[in-house]
Order: C-alpha cells, then sequence, then structure tokens
C-alpha cells in the first residue's frame, strides 16, 4: 500500500505549505476562493472536456454511478438519523457532510497524479456531475428550498457554462486564434494548486476535536460511499479506470461547501466544520487504503 504514497505526498505536501502560510501571511481565503471559483476551475473544466478523449459510454456510466452512489447514501443516512433519532440540525448536517465529497481540491489532483490525465478527464466529468448535486439538489434535498431555487443557483456557477463551451467547443471543432486555448489551459494548471493551498489555509482555522457524531459522519464519508461505489461501478460493469476514478472521487472526505450549505440551510454549523477536518486528515489514511484496492486487478 506504500506504494501509492506518491500520489499522496504531492498533495499533502501543498495543503501543508497553505497551512503553513496562514500562520506568516495575511490571506483572504475568501477571494483566494473566488479566483479558484470564478476564473480557475472554469478554466480547467473547459480546456478538460475541449480535449477530453473520454467516450460517451465511459462517462454515461460515470454519471449513472455517481447518481446510483449518491441516491444509495442519502437512503442510508436517512435510516440512521432516524434510528438514531438525531436532531434536524445535526441530521442535515450529517447528511450535507456524507453526500457532497471534495471532489474537486482534493479529488482532481490525487487523481491525476494517481492515474494520470485519462484519470483526471474522467475526475472531471465527476466533479461536475458533484457541482450540479451540490447546488442544484443539495437545496431543496437539505431544506426543501425545491427545485428551481437549486437550478437557479446552479445556472449561475462559472463551471456550469465553462462545461457548456468545452464541450461545445469539441462538438462542433472551435479552433481558438492566437494560441488563445493554451491560455485558457494556463489558467486551469493554476487551479489545483491553489485549491490545495485554500484547503491548507481553511483547515489552519479549524478547531479540531474528536466526538462520537463526527465519527459516524466520517465513516461514513470515508468507508461506506467508497464501498457503495465499489459495488455498484462493479455491477454496471465499468471499465477499470472508470471504476477506479467512481471509488476513489467517491472516497473523498467532505467538501468545504458543506459549510456553505449548512449555513445557509439551517444544520449544525460547528459539527459541520468538525467533520470537514477529522475527514480530511483521516482521508490520508484511508485513500491510501482505496488506491490499494482498486488497483488490485
Amino acid at each position: 500500500m506504500t506504494a501509492f504514497l506518491p500520489a499522496i505526498a504531492p498533495v499533502a505536501l501543498i495543503i501543508l505549505i497553505g497551512f503553513i502560510a496562514s500562520r506568516f501571511l495575511s490571506l483572504e481565503t475568501q477571494s483566494l476562493s473566488e479566483i479558484t471559483v470564478y476564473i480557475l476551475a472554469p478554466a480547467l473544466v473547459a480546456h478538460s472536456l475541449y480535449r477530453t478523449t473520454v467516450s460517451l459510454e465511459s462517462a454515461t456510466g460515470l454519471i449513472l454511478g455517481f447518481l446510483l452512489v449518491s441516491l444509495v447514501i442519502y437512503v442510508i443516512v436517512q435510516i440512521v438519523a432516524r434510528m438514531l433519532r438525531l436532531p434536524q440540525s445535526l441530521r442535515t448536517s450529517l447528511l450535507a457532510s456524507t453526500l457532497f465529497p471534495n471532489n474537486g481540491n482534493l479529488g482532481l489532483p490525487l487523481i491525476s497524479l494517481a492515474f494520470g490525465s485519462v484519470g483526471l478527464e474522467r475526475a472531471i466529468i465527476y466533479m461536475i456531475a458533484s457541482s450540479v448535486l451540490t447546488f442544484g439538489l443539495g437545496p431543496p434535498l437539505l431544506k426543501g428550498k425545491g427545485l428551481k431555487f437549486g437550478l437557479n443557483l446552479t445556472l449561475k456557477l462559472p463551471l456550469f457554462w465553462a462545461m457548456v463551451l468545452g464541450l461545445t467547443g469539441r462538438l462542433f471543432h472551435v479552433s481558438l486564434p492566437l494560441n488563445l486555448a493554451d491560455g485558457v489551459k494556463l489558467l486551469g494548471e493554476g487551479a489545483i494548486p491553489l485549491a490545495l493551498v485554500i484547503l491548507g489555509i481553511q483547515l489552519a482555522g479549524t478547531k479540531f476535536t474528536i466526538k462520537v457524531k463526527e465519527l459516524l459522519g466520517v465513516a461514513l464519508r470515508l468507508l461506506l460511499a467508497p464501498l457503495v461505489a465499489l459495488i455498484i461501478g462493479t455491477l454496471l460493469q465499468l471499465d477499470l479506470i472508470d471504476l477506479q476514478v467512481l471509488v476513489i472521487q467517491s472516497a473523498m472526505p467532505t467538501a468545504v461547501n458543506t459549510v456553505v450549505l449548512v449555513t445557509e440551510f439551517g444544520g449544525d454549523i460547528d459539527w459541520a466544520t468538525r467533520a470537514i477536518v477529522l475527514s480530511t486528515l483521516i482521508s490520508f489514511i484511508t485513500l491510501p487504503l482505496w488506491l490499494w484496492i482498486v488497483n488490485l486487478g
């Protein structure tokens, strides 16, 4: 299993740099996040989809697998919450922390290092589907704000329009003049390292405590979700690389955006924050395990 540590170590290093930098520099996380969300990440998505070699069959299988995994996880969390008689605020936080993985600023670099550009292309498809779920279906799932509210929020995301532009350019063989495509590529290449630095900064500003309820969320996120993904991906008879990406993206810790959703829709903010920190730290133990499992074949 130590053979897969080279895929984890570079990610951990950049996160650590962000953690240390926050101690010595006056960094505005909000501004850095906006640069990533509105400029760098859309450039990465647009360029990747424009150059993608992923077949329609693989993309469809990944999206279907993601949707089925999310549905199963949703049902399991609801059953667990009712069995434990959790209060509504904690139930909302548990659902958000389990359903929304950090497949962007942690998943993309890890899969890129572990599986190369072929894996990264598939990881981006997973991330786009996850973004639609997080911001499109997240609000009605967590609060009942309605599907229209969620879809309006999704349509405002630069990631969505970057996806449209990237796919349109590929389908109609659009060629940008003056090597402008190279400029988009350069912007996209900055998304991953900056996202990891931001994650390090966020971890530095969060109190770290361990409680039983947080461990429950961590177990569902880091152990149950990838196990469900492995079973569903196998049943769907996905190609090996598609199965590997589905499992590893599903094995990611809780997304940082969970705090935003919980704050907006009435969950337990402190619990969600601790779940993010704890799941992120523990994921550096569980992710090598899942990388080893999906490479057994």
